[in-house]
Formats: C-alpha cells, structure tokens, sequence
C-alpha cells in the first residue's frame, strides 16, 4: 500500500520560511517523479513545483520561481519543499504527489499517489 505523509506545515509571518516534508512508503521512490501541488479555498488545486525521479531535473511554478526548492532524498524515500520569503497568497493546503514514471509532469490528474495535504498559512 503506498503512503505519502506530509509533514512541516504550519502558521508563518510574510517574509518566513517553511520546509515540507514527504516521507513515501510503499513505492519505488527512487522511480518516481515527485511534485507538489496546493490548494487554496475556492480555488483549484495548482502545480507548485516538480521533481524527477533523479533529481537532475526540477520545475517550477512561475508564482514561487527563486523563492521556494524542491530537493529529494532517495536514501530516506524523503521529497521536500523549501519555502522562503513566504506571502499571505502562498496559503493553501500542500499536497505531495507521486508518479511512477522517471520524469514530472505539470498536470495532477499524471500523479497516481497523494498525501492527505498539510496546511501552509502566512499571515500578512
């Protein structure tokens, strides 16, 4: 049964940081593509940042480019998100996601594994 637990979430003043974590059980970590998606009420979910199943390749969403990284951990079948320089717009709910293919993609409905989301709220 494959698992995807986020963690790292949390309340953060604009201009702070936060990391996610996503810890993967249950899969070949080491070939599958990883990404992140978020939610905001009201909204549908988007596409924040991506990573391949090497992790020579990333992708980013324009709204979060040079201020949040996306980095893996094969050994610890560990993917997180390094968010700096956070704003009241980055709130939403956090999903990891899982694709079983080496390379990402931008699209959600690609990712065959989710994470249950944790909630990233900046106050202004």
């Amino acid at each position: 049964q494959v698992q995807l637990v986020e963690s790292g979430g949390g309340l953060v003043q604009a201009g702070g940081s936060l990391r996610l974590s996503c810890a993967a059980s249950g899969v070949d970590f080491n070939r599958c593509a990883m990404a992140w998606f978020r939610q905001a009420p009201g909204k549908e979910r988007e596409f924040v940042a991506a990573i391949s199943g090497t992790g020579i390749s990333t992708s980013y969403a324009d709204s979060v480019k040079g201020r949040f990284t996306i980095s893996r951990d094969n050994a610890k079948n560990t993917v997180y998100l390094q968010m700096n320089s956070l704003k009241p717009e980055d709130t939403a709910v956090y999903y990891c996601a899982a694709r079983p293919a080496s390379f990402y993609s931008l699209d959600p409905k690609a990712y065959d594994y989710w994470g249950q989301g944790t909630q990233v709220t900046v106050s202004s």
